[in-house]
């Protein structure tokens, strides 16, 4: 399994968004980016982020910072996610899994004991390069948002 890692650049994509967009990587040049995988609209952990990253936008706005969420629901999904929750930032759909593969988010989990497929809830901070700058992965959810927030702004 291939894994983005400080250093990286980030792999080229093309993908639909909420409100029938499309995000590229060209679309992040010369910008900051922060991009998160998550598991699932409408989950209690990622709607806890979610709107963790909502009630944060204008700090990251602030230090012209891009926040994108990314997870394997439809666009049409991400809308109704975004309504329900008044997020104001753009949700990548990723329904084959091609940049959560890229990144490595794409990962065996355990439940119960039953183990089976699903995205591993991680955050990147991409420089306006492209180029990975910092990295976390099995995120929990509470404060995490805080700790990408002072990375972001260099603290």
């Amino acid at each position: 399994m291939v894994s983005m890692d400080v250093g990286d650049q980030i792999p080229p994509f093309d993908l639909p968004t909420d409100g029938g967009g499309r995000l590229t990587r060209d679309d992040f040049k010369g910008k900051q980016v922060v991009l998160y995988f998550y598991p699932k609209d409408d989950t209690s952990g990622c709607t806890k982020e979610a709107r963790a990253f909502r009630d944060a936008i204008a700090d990251f706005d602030a230090i012209q910072t891009m926040v994108v969420g990314v997870s394997k629901d439809s666009a049409a999904k991400h809308d109704k996610f975004k309504a329900k929750h008044d997020l104001t930032f753009p949700l990548i759909s990723d329904e084959d899994g091609t940049l959560c593969e890229a990144f490595g988010v794409w990962v065996e989990k355990s439940m119960y004991g039953r183990k089976y497929m699903g995205i591993e809830r991680a955050t990147f901070l991409i420089d306006g390069d492209g180029t990975i700058r910092r990295v976390w992965r099995k995120v929990k959810v509470t404060g995490h948002v805080d700790q990408v927030l002072q990375v972001a702004k260099g603290e």
